[in-house]
């Protein structure tokens, strides 16, 4: 590990881990993980509670810019583009209209290494060096600042991948084979560029334990509905985080004894009890009417065109929370619910999605959040409604057809997991002691905590605070 006691230059190194779980990396999993173990040993640590929704976007945009999506205008991966019924828009790095770390840092001259962090593509100059993220299509697009490094990397690694394609399949081997082949090529192409390239602050972000967790939690957790005890996939989640943690002591101990090192992730886990069938739900409730009902047994997605606007209230996209859109007249083309009455009509819909039950018919713990009330801003078309379904065990599906108000399968291939609010962090300052495990601290906190690090001035628009 690096020498605890010279320190030169600012330097910091972010290695984020999308998904990771504290709950794995403080406790269960803590004695096989020596390198993060010691990072917690002489640094401060704890639980990084993440955005609402708890998704890596908007999570990571909300880290880096200490901004909420709320401010940012982002909901989630794809977003309504205006107030028409089907237009939506990918949240990429065109999204951003505000800047993050690298972009203040880069202004006040410091060289900064960006690797996969999520929304970085399509690429964007930065002073130093950028490799985009897993929205990028493919190695035949133009995937790093400058242009020359692309080259550089295909000679090092000529299949680079930015993603895992098709995680949630049920051939788990070949799943494995690829997360680990995935892991050891995007951290040894990291290395390579930690100790050629000239930076005073660098960042990547792996993908990996995120697809880990959708593709094996029901082998890891006992609780999950799906878990048969001895099975021969039931160490693949702990193996995973011991890989990544022999990457990061391999590359801790490739760099100078002057880098703080900040591990980080967007949000945490938790295991996927079912779906709700969310347009189904509130077809059957009358909320949402069709010009012709589906035919039950024959899954469909949502087409607009299907739908009688004049008569429907309110519907809804499929993801790991709900987002409910309501038919506001005035808002949408044929929007029916007076301004008026929206207050009402809103609550009394947010009653009834609070009041669904589980397969079983059991109480669900369900949050809904009203965006007015949770960010300081709300731009672009936000959702009406964000709704947690029972505590985030159960995430939701836009296609209707299935008869009843669940499903136990999800409609986009298998999948094992939701996301938690809580993410995790640990902070190591070389030649400081840390202040061991701490609570009360946000996502938003990252940014300004980093600027603050390089002695730079925090702007006044920043929402979170630094850690100290």
């Amino acid at each position: 590990m690096v020498n605890l006691f010279s320190r030169r230059k600012t330097r910091v190194l972010v290695l984020g881990l999308d998904c990771a779980a504290p709950e794995l990396i403080f406790d269960e999993f803590k004695a096989d993980l020596p390198h993060l173990r010691q990072l917690m040993q002489t640094g401060t640590y704890g639980i990084l509670n993440s955005t609402i929704p708890c998704i890596t976007v908007p999570a990571w945009a909300s880290m880096l810019s200490s901004r909420d999506p709320g401010v940012l205008g982002i909901y989630g991966f794809r977003n309504r583009a205006d107030t028409s019924y089907d237009a939506l828009t990918t949240a990429d790095s065109r999204s951003l209209t505000v800047k993050r770390v690298w972009d203040f840092l880069g202004e006040a001259g410091k060289q900064c290494l960006v690797m996969n962090v999520p929304q970085t593509y399509p690429v964007t100059p930065i002073n130093g060096h950028l490799v985009s993220c897993f929205l990028t299509p493919g190695r035949d697009h133009a995937f790093t600042y400058p242009a020359i490094l692309k080259q550089e990397i295909l000679k090092l690694a000529p299949d680079y991948p930015f993603d895992i394609a098709d995680f949630r399949t049920p051939d788990k081997d070949d799943l494995l084979r690829r997360l680990t082949d995935f892991t050891d090529v995007q951290y040894t192409v990291l290395e390579q560029a930690l100790t050629t390239k000239a930076w005073d602050f660098a960042m990547h972000v792996n993908m990996g334990i995120d697809r880990v967790h959708h593709g094996f939690w029901r082998y890891h957790d006992p609780q999950h509905r799906l878990y048969a005890p001895n099975n021969r996939y039931q160490q693949v989640i702990r193996a995973y985080y011991q890989q990544v943690d022999s990457w990061l002591g391999r590359i801790l101990n490739r760099l100078a004894d002057d880098v703080t090192v900040l591990v980080v992730s967007d949000h945490g886990v938790k295991r996927m009890d079912g779906a709700i069938a969310i347009n189904e739900w509130l077809w059957q409730n009358g909320w949402l009417v069709f010009k012709t009902p589906p035919v039950i047994g024959n899954l469909q997605k949502l087409d607009s065109q299907a739908i009688d606007w004049s008569r429907t209230r309110a519907w809804s996209t499929g993801g790991y929370y709900g987002r409910i859109f309501m038919n506001r007249a005035g808002r949408e083309p044929q929007g029916i619910i007076p301004d008026a009455d929206y207050p009402t009509v809103r609550a009394e819909l947010a009653a009834q999605l609070q009041a669904i039950p589980g397969a079983q018919g059991e109480t669900l713990k369900t949050q809904v959040f009203y965006p007015e009330a949770i960010y300081q801003q709300v731009n672009g078309i936000a959702p009406d409604m964000i709704v947690y379904f029972g505590d985030l065990h159960w995430r939701t599906v836009g296609t209707v057809g299935y008869g009843q108000h669940f499903t136990l399968e999800n409609d986009t291939g298998p999948d094992d997991a939701n996301h938690s609010p809580e993410g995790m962090f640990i902070l190591y300052e070389p030649g400081r002691n840390g202040a061991g495990n701490i609570t009360g601290q946000q996502l938003m906190n990252i940014a300004p905590t980093l600027l603050q690090r390089f002695k730079l001035p925090i702007p006044t628009d920043m929402q979170g605070k630094v850690i100290n």
